[in-house]
């Protein structure tokens, strides 16, 4: 790996006589900028240009070093663009202020001085459960902000409004808001990763007996999120990870450190003293000797970031005290001296991530960790087995493995606190039976490299046993060319609480299942469907278009009749995935999908298809922001086909003239010989 001045010489070699537009972010102080401008020569005639970013006037300056830099001076957002944004984070829509806010909505706006970050954070202090707080609380709000902004706010004001919404927040908001101080500057924080620390570090209370405490954690987070304190990060449509504004990492890690909650160390901070005890340590820089012999022992939490070198690192005996520790591509094969085997004498382990840490096997000892509440193995492909001893954690809720783990002791059924379980191989016929007596849990993730009737019959009988299920996910990694899955589609009836179901790679269904067509309002949470049915008929798709919270569909079929899609069904559909083989065509009518967004239809052309084919109707989605179109050309289609270049220019043509101006991708390659379409 290149040193700093190693990477800077690189660097300036490559953009030498190379013309470039390159824009460096939020520079924090002058220091990093004279490192960072070492980078580009000032012999550069082609033309380049560089926009630096940054919130402190005295940097700006000091990059304006030639004649012809300039500094641009963001402008504050005008009054009505601040009642805008202000009304909207509110009252759900920009001109809705009831009359007895106005007055002290337009006190408030005034002293955010047009900040967009500094009026999104006070309008989520004056939201409870999305709805507006009660005046007199605005008016307290009001004469707690004090001066407010002035026309050119300095990062201190810009700290006291986000003081005062971090002291706004209900006691176990602000202990899992301040855990994000573990976390480097933009880094990608994965939900249900950050959710399974809070629960390990029980920052996290049994509320209702009813509800499991991730749920009670992804409240949690929703409300971070809809305080602003958080920003979603979002995948088809579903919100699976965050980040944390620049402004708010800077007060939490500051909290932080002043309270002694984390102890970071990086290229901002360096927190480590010997005179105070670590509680949690977050590791996005190497460990200096010198830190070998402080309280690292007493810490709860360690956290590694960055392919950060462990090597100074204690033995992991003398973290008596551990609850969580995260690993996460974090290559610890190579370091002797932490010896490994003592990872499984740390019983106080509640988290241990080991994601892409280069182990090879988990021994039996992992049964002395019975705390033990997360497990983390992705991306150790070596490891082919698990022990016996890891049914004995009866406390493990989160058990994630590679589908290269094949081998899975009997006794799955033991581990009665269990709730999240992949990528769990089904091919086992013991294992799938034994998997109906896991009754708390809620997402499963399985895949199959096998299947026979026996298999699928044992597998059909454990689902039904499983009544909290809420999400599954099954993978078929086997050679044949179709797997039919029948007995699943006929036999199980879901719980109500199930929100995602797939079947992917080769499972097909001959028919829409049964309990899809039974009592799609049954279903009143399912969100996500992927499937693939042999045949698709109008009714299908109406039975299909009647889930009440399908948000996101992707279906694959092998033929299908002539598919009309009205304006009565699929009300929430953001996001729909068509792959059509040996099509028949599929129109949307006027005011269909009036909330998808993105659509993704894969077609497979044969010459009998005309043009007439493509006149889908996309034009009427009225909320469509992309659409991609793969037109596949079956064996006997030469490439450049009138037809197929002819439905694509309708395609074109038809979404040119879409008020929304859609990002439109439409391609046409031919299918390889010998397919099995």
């Amino acid at each position: 790996m290149l040193d700093v001045r190693q990477l800077i010489n690189k660097l300036k070699e490559t953009l030498e006589n190379t013309r470039y537009l390159i824009v460096i972010d939020d520079i924090r102080d002058e220091k990093l900028w004279k490192i960072i401008k070492g980078a580009f020569s000032n012999s550069n005639n082609c033309g380049s240009r560089l926009i630096m970013t940054t919130r402190i006037v005295s940097v700006a300056k000091l990059c304006c070093s030639c004649a012809d830099d300039s500094i641009y001076q963001m402008e504050p957002l005008s009054d009505d663009d601040s009642k805008r944004l202000f009304y909207k984070r509110i009252f759900s829509h920009e001109s809705g202020c009831p009359l007895e806010f106005e007055e002290v909505s337009i006190d408030i706006l005034k002293k955010c001085g047009g900040v967009p970050l500094a009026i999104i954070i006070i309008a989520g202090i004056l939201v409870i459960n999305h709805h507006p707080k009660p005046k007199d609380e605005w008016h307290v709000l009001l004469d707690s902000i004090g001066h407010g902004l002035t026309k050119d706010p300095s990062v201190e004001e810009m700290l006291r409004i986000l003081t005062l919404s971090y002291y706004n927040l209900p006691s176990h908001l602000k202990t899992c808001l301040l855990y994000l101080s573990m976390f480097p500057e933009y880094h990608y924080i994965t939900k249900d990763q950050l959710i399974w620390m809070w629960i390990a570090e029980s920052f996290i209370q049994f509320e209702d007996p009813q509800t499991s405490l991730f749920e009670i954690g992804e409240n949690y987070f929703n409300e971070l999120v809809n305080r602003s304190l958080i920003q979603p990060e979002y995948f088809d449509g579903f919100v699976i990870a965050c980040h944390v504004h620049n402004s708010v990492l800077d007060l939490i890690c500051s909290l932080s450190t002043e309270e002694n909650f984390t102890t970071i160390l990086n290229d901002t901070w360096d927190s480590i003293s010997s005179k105070r005890k670590v509680r949690r340590l977050s590791l996005q820089n190497n460990i200096k000797e010198e830190h070998q012999n402080t309280h690292l022992k007493s810490a709860r939490s360690i956290a590694t970031f960055d392919d950060v070198d462990i090597g100074f690192m204690p033995p992991f005996s003398r973290f008596l005290f551990l609850r969580v520790l995260d690993l996460t591509e974090c290559d610890i094969s190579d370091h002797n001296h932490l010896n490994l085997w003592e990872l499984w004498s740390l019983v106080q382990l509640r988290y241990l991530g080991l994601y892409k840490s280069g182990i090879s096997e988990v021994p039996e000892e992992v049964g002395k960790l019975q705390f033990l509440q997360v497990l983390d193995l992705r991306g150790n492909y070596d490891i082919t087995e698990l022990p016996s001893a890891i049914t004995k954690l009866r406390r493990l809720m989160c058990l994630q493995i590679d589908s290269s783990c094949s081998r899975i002791p009997d006794g799955i059924g033991n581990m009665i606190s269990m709730e999240n379980l992949g990528s769990l191989c089904g091919d086992c016929l013991g294992t799938v039976k034994d998997l109906g007596n896991v009754e708390r849990l809620r997402h499963l993730n399985i895949c199959f490299n096998v299947m026979s009737l026996e298999l699928e019959q044992a597998f059909v009988e454990s689902l039904g046993k499983l009544r909290n299920i809420q999400s599954v996910h099954i993978w078929f990694l086997g050679y044949h060319h179709y797997v039919f899955m029948d007995l699943l589609g006929g036999d199980w009836s879901p719980p109500q609480s199930l929100r995602e179901f797939s079947a992917k790679f080769k499972l097909v269904f001959s028919k829409l299942p049964t309990w899809l067509r039974r009592n799609p309002s049954h279903l009143s949470q399912l969100s996500r469907l992927d499937i693939f049915v042999d045949k698709v008929r109008q009714e299908d798709l109406d039975f299909l278009g009647r889930l009440p919270a399908l948000r996101d569909l992707s279906l694959e079929t092998m033929r299908q009749d002539p598919l009309l899609v009205g304006a009565d069904g699929f009300r929430c559909l953001t996001r729909l995935k068509l792959i059509c083989n040996w099509a028949g065509r599929i129109v949307f009518q006027p005011e269909a999908l009036p909330k998808t967004e993105h659509v993704d239809i894969l077609i497979y052309f044969r010459a009998a298809n005309g043009r007439h084919w493509f006149e889908l109707g996309l034009e009427n989605l009225q909320s469509l922001r992309m659409v991609i179109v793969q037109i596949r050309l079956l064996p006997g289609v030469i490439s450049g086909d009138t037809g197929a270049e002819q439905g694509k220019a309708t395609l074109e043509n038809a979404l040119h003239a879409h008020p929304n101006r859609p990002k439109v991708y439409v391609s046409i390659y031919a299918e390889p010989s010998g397919c099995h379409y």
